[in-house]
């Protein structure tokens, strides 16, 4: 199981909110590219970049920092969601060095735009489902659907979507560990790969999802924990990495 640093964006910043609201947040650092760096030196193999401007806008606000970092770390996997509505955002992301996009609000409404981004990018989507109470939100989080986050899984289960990242809203950001039960069973409804996101806090965190990482969870995305010192990023991967071969 990999453990995923998030990188923020918000104003050319690296932030972090709570429970995703815009004016809730706290700002880490003015030098998203220097952090990236400092989760590469911790070992990091994949980051976790999300334009937060961009997500409530509907199209790329922070790309240029999203592009230096790509530039700076060449060999280092990015994935990258917020705003992304079109094939030729896409498009530009994956020239940039990108390795993955996170389609979100568009899954939900127009999920017939993954299966044609699958197609014409296979291997490079991820579907981002950010749910509140199993409903699954969208426009940054600012608007809760009706659709069911495990039946939105099922319906891209055969258009060769490469991973499923599953934020459970009203943890993340909260420091109050992570919705085991929602991503497990969430897990088991899809044969996607899902990531877990909000509310990794902790080792506790990361060892109760490796214990089911059985059920389909490949990876982990960290934030605030990392940023104030409540998960040692080294620390986490080296223990998935040593229960893994054990």
């Amino acid at each position: 199981m990999l453990i995923i640093p998030a990188i923020d964006l918000k104003d050319g910043q690296c932030v972090r909110l709570r429970q995703g609201r815009m004016e809730d947040s706290t700002v880490f650092s003015e030098d998203p590219v220097e952090v990236a760096g400092r989760w590469v030196e911790a070992g990091a193999r994949r980051l976790h970049l999300v334009d937060l401007n961009g997500a409530f806008e509907g199209k790329p606000v922070n790309g240029e920092i999203v592009n230096a970092i790509a530039r700076r770390y060449p060999d280092l996997p990015i994935q990258i969601g917020g705003g992304i509505r079109s094939k030729e955002v896409i498009q530009a992301y994956l020239d940039a060095g990108v390795q993955w996009v996170i389609i979100g609000t568009q899954a939900v409404k127009d999920p017939d735009f993954v299966t044609s981004m699958c197609r014409n990018f296979p291997d490079h989507i991820i579907v981002g489902l950010d749910a509140r109470d199993g409903k699954v939100a969208t426009d940054g989080w600012a608007e809760t659907s009706q659709v069911e986050a495990s039946s939105l899984a099922q319906r891209f289960a055969n258009d060769g979507v490469s991973a499923i990242v599953y934020t459970d809203i009203a943890r993340d950001g909260m420091m109050e560990g992570v919705n085991l039960d929602a991503t497990r069973r969430l897990a088991e409804a899809t044969s996607i790969p899902v990531i877990a996101s909000g509310g990794v806090s902790s080792m506790d965190d990361v060892k109760q999802l490796a214990s089911v990482a059985g059920s389909g969870i490949t990876g982990a995305i960290t934030g605030r924990a990392i940023y104030e010192g409540g998960l040692d990023l080294a620390e986490a991967q080296k223990w998935c990495d040593q229960v893994e071969t054990a």
